[in-house]
């Protein structure tokens, strides 16, 4: 179910490098406004991957459909809990959960999208096996054993769907993801333990040092790969930090499309800590503790919510350790919950993609 070779060797060249590792000017080793050093026509919609998972991603991919036609999500697939772990435990298949709220997220606004969105995310409720299981997730499944291929699967429910845009699961086998906590135990708040389970990660007490997969050297999805390095934009989260975004850098090939890519590099911040995972974490530590797990990646722009940023000026620090600017705009609906507004998130990266057409990097 893997298909092609990824072709990261076309893209390998030397880059200078500044503190960490990092690029010391990411902007500068990219050609500007350029595909295969074609000057990009004026008009054309750029091709975007998103990539995360669970209700964050489907937040950016909301957003984003609203703005371009060439649009990829790459998702996580180390889910464990839920449908999801059910399947994936009596079935031995990739938990097909975040995958199918990103197909839901990427339904059109009209009749038929809308329809099939409720469909797939429809769980039934009963005394017997089917309780609590989503019909997207039984569809999903159904087309893999059908099939053979999780990626003509993937894209066969598109269509059915309408989606304005591709799913693709960034690895072909279902993953682990543990995390080392410091005072996951409140009788040994100094000592650290090892977490197993994105779901029992997500809801953890303690303090997240770091977090790794098993296994630690997974393959991608080749055309998840061949999609980042063929991107003229990536969008990476926003999410729960541990569970959702930060394992798309611990997959190699996938890191390595995401350091090499010429794309531009957009990172979308969460709202609000998320309580248990990121509990008390300012923005400014989140990308801290991304940088730790990606020491190599360049970033162009980091997006948060001008309410969210108490501290503007080590934000902003923050960012320029990664080569990016930062761009604050108001993304969060206004009903008080800490939730993305698709239409006000589509709103700011429309204003980012322009800026940077207009301008090119950031200076």
């Amino acid at each position: 179910m893997t298909g092609r070779t990824p072709r990261l060797s076309r893209l390998r060249r030397v880059v200078p490098e500044g503190r960490g590792g990092r690029p010391a000017d990411a902007r500068a080793a990219r050609p500007e406004q350029t595909r295969g050093g074609k000057p990009r026509r004026r008009g054309t919609q750029p091709k975007v991957v998103a990539l995360g998972g669970g209700m964050g991603l489907s937040a950016s991919l909301a957003a984003l459909r609203r703005i371009t036609g060439d649009l990829t999500a790459v998702v996580t697939v180390a889910d464990d809990g839920g449908s999801s772990g059910r399947l994936r435990d009596e079935l031995g298949v990739l938990p097909p959960g975040d995958l199918r709220k990103a197909l839901a997220a990427l339904c059109g606004d009209d009749d038929w999208g809308q329809t099939w969105a409720r469909v797939i995310q429809h769980r039934f409720q009963s005394q017997g096996d089917l309780h609590e299981h989503a019909v997207g997730n039984l569809l999903i499944v159904a087309l893999w054993e059908q099939l053979g291929d999780h990626v003509q699967a993937l894209d066969l429910v598109g269509k059915l769907l309408g989606a304005h845009g591709r799913v693709l699961p960034m690895s072909a086998v279902p993953l682990e993801l543990q995390a080392l906590v410091r005072g996951h135990d409140p009788e040994r708040p100094d000592e650290v333990d090892t977490v197993r389970g994105q779901a029992t990660v997500a809801l953890t007490p303690g303090e997240v040092q770091s977090v790794h997969l098993v296994p630690s050297d997974p393959p991608a999805v080749p055309e998840a790969v061949d999609a980042v390095l063929d991107a003229d934009w990536v969008v990476l989260g926003p999410g729960s930090w541990f569970s959702s975004v930060i394992p798309h850098l611990l997959v190699p090939d996938l890191l390595d499309a995401l350091v090499e890519t010429k794309a531009r590099r957009v990172l979308s911040l969460n709202l609000a800590p998320q309580p248990g995972e990121t509990e008390g974490f300012s923005p400014q530590r989140h990308l801290e503790v991304l940088g730790r797990h990606a020491p190599k990646l360049a970033l162009d722009v980091v997006l948060a919510d001008e309410a969210a940023v108490p501290d503007r000026d080590s934000l902003t620090d923050a960012a320029k350790r990664f080569g990016a600017a930062v761009e604050l705009a108001p993304v969060a609906r206004t009903d008080g919950t800490p939730r993305h507004d698709p239409e006000l998130l589509a709103a700011a990266y429309d204003r980012i993609f322009r800026m940077h057409g207009r301008i090119g990097p950031w200076r």
